[in-house]
C-alpha cells in the first residue's frame, strides 16, 4: 500500500551516559513510526534530508518498508568503518596482546588507504594516531570519553568510509593490500610485517563472508607478490663463542655497583646465548621451573613468557603479557638443556640478588619485570665495552635477539643433529635451517685455513 501521509522529523542524538552515541532519524508514514540510526549526525542529516525531498516531489511512501520508490533498495549496506568495529569487537575478548596490537595495526592501514583523498580530509599522521589509540581498541570510541580531537577526526571518518562492498572491486582491494606494503613514513614494509597484516586483513574478509556480506573471500581474488615465507637471518649479526662471552661479561659494567644495573641482568642475556631463550623466555624463567645442580648441566622446563605487549593491548592493563610458549598449546612444555657455564651464572645470580617474589630470576632493583627498553638500554652499553671500536658500529649483535640468532647457529656450527636444535630452540626443522643456519663471525677464516691446509698437501 503507498501513501503520501507523512510526516519527517529532525534528527535525534541517541545518549548512552550523557554521551551521544548515534543518531536516530524517525518519520511516520500512514500513522506507523519508522526509524534509522546512523552513528553520526552528517549521515542523519543526509537520510533526513533525502526523505525531505521524496516528500516535496510527492512520492508515495511504502506503508510496509516506510520508504518511497526512490530510496527503496538504496539504503546503503555496512560501511568498511562500522564493519571494523564489528570486527574488532568481536575478535578482541580472545585475541592474545600482541595479536590485537596487529589487528590494530592492519585495519588502521586499510582506513588510510579507504577514505578519500580530499580537502578538508584529516592529515596522515591524525588518522594514524586516532585509529591506532582511540578507534581500533576497546572500549570502542563510542562506548568512552576521548579527546576531542581523535572525536573530530574518527566523525570524519564514519562520515566518509565507503561501503563495505567495495572491496570487492578489484582495484579496491589491491589499493588496500599495497597500502599494507607501506609504513607510516611511506618506506616499504619488512616482508614480515606485511605478511601479518595480509594475515589480518584475510582473516576479516572471512567473518564478513560469514556474516553473508561477501559470497566469496575478495582477497583472494587479487593476485600480489608473496614474499619469503622464511625470513632468513642476517649473518652480520651472529657472534662467535669468544665475542658472546666478551659481551655478556661487559653486561656486569653498565651502571653502579650498588644498583646492579647491568649485573642483575648477566644471566638473562647469558640465557638468550648459552640456552637459546627467546628474550620474552629468559624474562618470565623462574626457578620453581629449573634444576640447577652444583656440577654439569641443568634444564629448564620453559612453559611461560613474560612478552612486552603495552598496556592497551593486555587485558590486565599491565605492560607484559602473561602467557604459554610461542606457537605452542598453553599447557605445553619445552625442556631445555642449561651447559654447566650458564648453570653456574644462574646460581651465582641467585646467590647474589635472590629472586622475585614469584620465583622469577631476574628483575629490576624493585622486584618488578624487566622490560624490553630497560633490558635494550643495557645490551646497548655492553656493546660499547664487549666490542672493538671497528665493530661498535656494524650489525654484529645489535639487538639482544641476536644473541639467540647465535646460540642456534653455534650449535648447527658444532654438528648438532638440526631436529634436536629445533626441540630446544622450539623451532620447526624448516625454519631452524630456512633462518639460523648461519655462519659465525670469522668463522669463514677457519674454513679458508682449511682449505689452504689441503692444497698445500698436494703442492
Amino acid at each position: 500500500m503507498k501513501t503520501t501521509d507523512v510526516r519527517v522529523w529532525e534528527p535525534r542524538a541517541k545518549s548512552r551516559q550523557g554521551r551521544a552515541t548515534t543518531w536516530e532519524v524517525r518519520w511516520v508514514v500512514a500513522g506507523r513510526e519508522v526509524s534509522r540510526s546512523r552513528r553520526t549526525k552528517g549521515l542523519a542529516d543526509k537520510l533526513h534530508a533525502r526523505l525531505l525531498m521524496a516528500v516535496e516531489k510527492g512520492e508515495q511512501f511504502d506503508t510496509d518498508t516506510g520508504l518511497p520508490p526512490s530510496m527503496e533498495e538504496q539504503e546503503p549496506g555496512i560501511t568498511w568503518w562500522a564493519f571494523a568495529l564489528k570486527y574488532v569487537a568481536m575478535k578482541w575478548p580472545h585475541a592474545a596482546p600482541n595479536y590485537r596490537d596487529e589487528i590494530n595495526e592492519a585495519l588502521t592501514c586499510a582506513t588510510k588507504a579507504l577514505v578519500p583523498k580530499r580537502p578538508g580530509a584529516p592529515s596522515s599522521e591524525a588518522l594514524q594516531r586516532a585509529l591506532r589509540d582511540w578507534a581500533f581498541v576497546r572500549p570502542g570510541p563510542d562506548e568512552r570519553e576521548i579527546p576531542e580531537a581523535a572525536r573530530s577526526v574518527i566523525v570524519w571518518v564514519a562520515e566518509n568510509s565507503p561501503p563495505l562492498s567495495d572491496l570487492s572491486k578489484p582495484d579496491v582491494m589491491r589499493e588496500v593490500l599495497n597500502a599494507l606494503r607501506l609504513k607510516l613514513d611511506g618506506e616499504a614494509a619488512a616482508s614480515e610485517t606485511f605478511k601479518r597484516k595480509r594475515k589480518v586483513l584475510v582473516n576479516a574478509m572471512n567473518y564478513a563472508r560469514e556474516i553473508g556480506e561477501f559470497k566469496e573471500n575478495p582477497v583472494h581474488a587479487v593476485s600480489v607478490e608473496k614474499p619469503n615465507r622464511v625470513t632468513a637471518v642476517d649473518p652480520r649479526v651472529v657472534v662467535n663463542p669468544r665475542q658472546a662471552a666478551n659481551l655478556i661479561a661487559s653486561v656486569s659494567y653498565v651502571g653502579g655497583y650498588e644498583r646492579a644495573k647491568g649485573r642483575r641482568l648477566v644471566g638473562l642475556f647469558a640465557g638468550m646465548y648459552y640456552a637459546g631463550l627467546r628474550p620474552a623466555e629468559a624474562v618470565g624463567i623462574t626457578v620453581q621451573d629449573c634444576h640447577l645442580p652444583a656440577e654439569g648441566w641443568g634444564v629448564a622446563n620453559l612453559h611461560r613468557t613474560r612478552p612486552t605487549a603495552g598496556k592497551k593491548w593486555t587485558k590486565t592493563g599491565e605492560v607484559h603479557d602473561d602467557r604459554g610458549l610461542k606457537n605452542r598449546r598453553p599447557e605445553d612444555v619445552r625442556p631445555t638443556p642449561l651447559p654447566p657455564v650458564l648453570v653456574a651464572m644462574w646460581r651465582d645470580s641467585i646467590n647474589t640478588f635472590g629472586t622475585a617474589d614469584d620465583g622469577r630470576l631476574f628483575f629490576s632493583e624493585h622486584g618488578k619485570l624487566v622490560g624490553s627498553t630497560a633490558y635494550w638500554r643495557v645490551w646497548s652499553e655492553a656493546r660499547l665495552y664487549g666490542l672493538p671500536p671497528d665493530l661498535v658500529n656494524s650489525p654484529l649483535a645489535a639487538r639482544p635477539y641476536d644473541l639467540r640468532h647465535s646460540a642456534l647457529s653455534t650449535w648447527l656450527n658444532a654438528g648438532l643433529d638440526p631436529t634436536e636444535v629445533a626441540e630446544r630452540a622450539g623451532n620447526s626443522v624448516e625454519v631452524l635451517l630456512a633462518r639460523y643456519a648461519k655462519c659465525l663471525h670469522g668463522r669463514h677464516v677457519v674454513a679458508n685455513q682449511k682449505i689452504e691446509k689441503l692444497l698445500g698437501e698436494y703442492e
